[in-house]
């Protein structure tokens, strides 16, 4: 999903194939001149999770519903923070430790608000979006739960 042309572009893709990072960094810049920060995040599958030995990793997704979740996410990122631009890709499939699973851009004239964004962007990905991971590693294969740090992290975002 792509927005219009509007002063705060916005592009939500969920793929099984993989993203090149700058190539997605130059798309979202390109012809922009009041860009005068990128902040980039890119999640990738590790091989390692509280000393068990991950082989791989399967990411499942409502499809629609993951897509329209995070558009809401992204509307509330660019009513809080002055953004020039948004990416969200989140792979779903099999992967492997070392492959790319999720990219956030976030554009500001600034950093500040483009870290910030890109913060609380991943912050709810990674406990809020409608996704399911399975692990596979030595110890088995089982469903991945919320972990209390992630959660800790996105409660600070909370409006009082």
């Amino acid at each position: 999903m792509t927005s219009p042309a509007t002063a705060c572009p916005v592009t939500i893709r969920i793929q099984e194939d993989d993203f090149d990072i700058a190539h997605e960094i130059a798309i979202l810049t390109r012809s922009r001149t009041d860009i005068g920060a990128v902040v980039s995040f890119s999640g990738i599958c590790r091989a390692d999770e509280d000393s068990a030995k991950i082989s791989a990793l399967t990411l499942e997704h409502y499809p629609g519903m993951a897509e329209e979740e995070i558009g809401r996410h992204v509307s509330e990122a660019t009513a809080r923070w002055p953004l020039n631009g948004v990416t969200v890709i989140h792979r779903v499939g099999r992967f492997m430790p070392g492959q790319n699973i999720v990219l956030v851009l976030t554009a500001s004239q600034h950093r500040q608000a483009a870290f910030q964004a890109a913060e609380f962007l991943m912050d709810y990905l990674k406990t809020s979006a409608p996704f399911w991971k399975k692990e596979e590693s030595e110890a088995g294969t089982g469903w991945v739960e919320a972990q209390t740090r992630d959660d800790e992290a996105a409660a600070r975002w909370t409006k009082s």
